[in-house]
């Protein structure tokens, strides 16, 4: 009996053996601030579109006065479902639409003014722009954001700090109320300098919307969900980091676009830069424009997405209410460019190694996964013990790898970490940078480069660097030095 005992005893200390060396290493801490669900599920989009759509497109001007008479807005062959098209076939999920601009004329029919479509001939005044974009994108599945402009040039109330911040809250209702799931909600702090003085309730707003739209996003020069990136050219800076501090920032203050164009390692607030640029010239529509050439805005998504940031590219309906078609045929191009660029990972052939693993060889954080489909929520992370010198090497199995591209991500559910690094091509460095985030695009300066051996070294980091995604790519529309 005792033997029996004896055995039986063996053979559950076995079982837990066995059961503890089975049991998955958990995920390294995370290091605040975090993004929320809404901001990531923002920050994969990667490029979202704006539509600059009002009286301005029937005055050739940029900033209209507040007097134009509403019987000018019309747009006789207005078609929303080419504008949704339009976006899917540039690869945008996402379409923001000028509901209001600094003219005051309103894009659907307020019950607040009269500044509005219905004073328009267009649908014989029963027409409403936000309604006819929010029913084609529904039926397409992409989804809307809004922009209502604070400044406003026509309503008398403006100036009055109390009544018209009651109109700009009741027309807020209205947009939020009756328009179904609104993603992304601009605020800016633009204005004229002989604009009255007018002091907005930001907070209130920010507090409505909130209440109204919980997963919505809210846009201005201080967020809270997203700020701007400092500038209209559509470029990040070189560092950027997704983290500020809210508290050092307010709408308006042009003394903070540097700040809002580096981020801060330090800041207490996630709040990741929106980078916003006209696919033309000017905001809206004008006859005498045509849009950017290909290369600028390749340019321009290196430069925004690919310094970890959404690229915010409005393109202007015309007169007639269809985007043009030379607009269209470059959005196109500029998809079908990026899907040339980055739907072949040269990474992928490769056998690949790090300095070290989380959890050993079966601890689920090793190497291999940067080279999956999901950039996010799987991770190449080293070792608690390895504080310094942290790398991961790719190397060809057969042919020498060619490309002029190298694609960085990474695992930012768990916080931005990495402050510096370089990348190596058969033990020659071939780029480096600063911070890394949900992405980054090195377009290396030589060229197409061709080695064995590519090596990305994390020189600096906030906590464990953690890579989500690593990729090599070729560029053909990248000849730098005439080459």
């Amino acid at each position: 009996m005792a033997k029996l005992s004896q055995l039986l005893c063996i053979i559950t200390l076995s079982t837990y053996s066995k059961l503890a060396f089975s049991l998955a290493t958990p995920p390294p801490l995370p290091i605040l601030p975090l993004p929320s669900y809404a901001q990531l599920k923002w920050q994969q989009r990667e490029l979202i579109m704006f539509l600059h759509f009002g009286v301005n497109t029937f005055t050739d001007s940029e900033w209209g006065t507040g007097n134009e008479n509403p019987a000018i807005f019309n747009p006789t062959g207005l078609d929303a479902n080419q504008w949704v098209d339009t976006a899917i076939k540039g690869g945008v999920s996402l379409m923001i639409l000028t509901a209001k601009h600094h003219d005051g004329f309103c894009l659907w029919p307020s019950k607040y003014t009269d500044h509005s479509v219905v004073g328009s001939p267009w649908k014989n005044g029963h027409g409403d722009v936000v309604q006819e974009l929010v029913n084609a994108a529904k039926a397409r599945g992409v989804d809307v954001g809004l922009y209502l402009s604070p400044w406003d040039r026509h309503d008398r109330r403006y100036g009055n700090t109390k009544a018209y911040n009651e109109y700009y809250l009741a027309q807020l209702q209205e947009l939020l109320n009756n328009y179904g799931n609104v993603r992304e909600i601009w605020f800016d702090g633009a204005k004229g300098s002989n604009a009255p003085n007018m002091s907005y309730d930001f907070n209130d707003w920010f507090a409505m919307v909130k209440e109204l739209q919980s997963t919505i996003n809210i846009f201005s020069d201080a967020g809270p969900g997203v700020r701007w990136v400092g500038n209209e050219k559509g470029y990040a800076g070189r560092t950027c980091w997704s983290t500020i501090n809210g508290s050092s920032l307010s709408i308006g203050n042009g003394s903070i676009v540097n700040y809002l164009n580096t981020g801060d390692p330090k800041g207490t607030d996630w709040l990741p830069a929106e980078c916003d640029v006209s696919i033309r010239t000017g905001w809206f529509w004008h006859k005498s424009q045509s849009p950017k050439g290909l290369n600028e805005l390749l340019e321009i998504y290196y430069n925004s997405v690919g310094r970890n940031c959404l690229l915010l590219l409005n393109v202007p309906p015309n007169t007639t209410g269809l985007i043009s078609k030379s607009d269209v045929q470059r959005l196109t191009e500029f998809k079908s460019a990026i899907d040339t660029i980055f739907s072949t990972n040269m990474a992928e052939k490769c056998s690949v190694k790090a300095t070290s693993q989380r959890g050993g060889q079966n601890g689920g954080f090793g190497p291999e996964n940067v080279l999956d489909s999901d950039h996010l929520w799987t991770y190449w992370a080293p070792n608690d013990e390895d504080k310094e010198d942290h790398w991961i090497e790719f190397k060809a199995t057969g042919e020498p790898l060619r490309f002029n591209v190298v694609r960085i991500q990474e695992a930012i559910g768990l916080g931005q970490r990495i402050r510096r690094h370089e990348i190596y091509v058969d033990g020659n460095r071939v780029a480096s940078g600063t911070t890394v985030g949900y992405k980054r695009l090195h377009r290396l300066e030589s060229g197409v480069v061709y080695g064995y051996k590519v090596r990305l070294r994390i020189m600096g980091s906030r906590a464990l660097p953690l890579i989500s995604s690593f990729g090599l790519h070729f560029d053909p529309f990248w000849h730098p030095n005439g080459h």
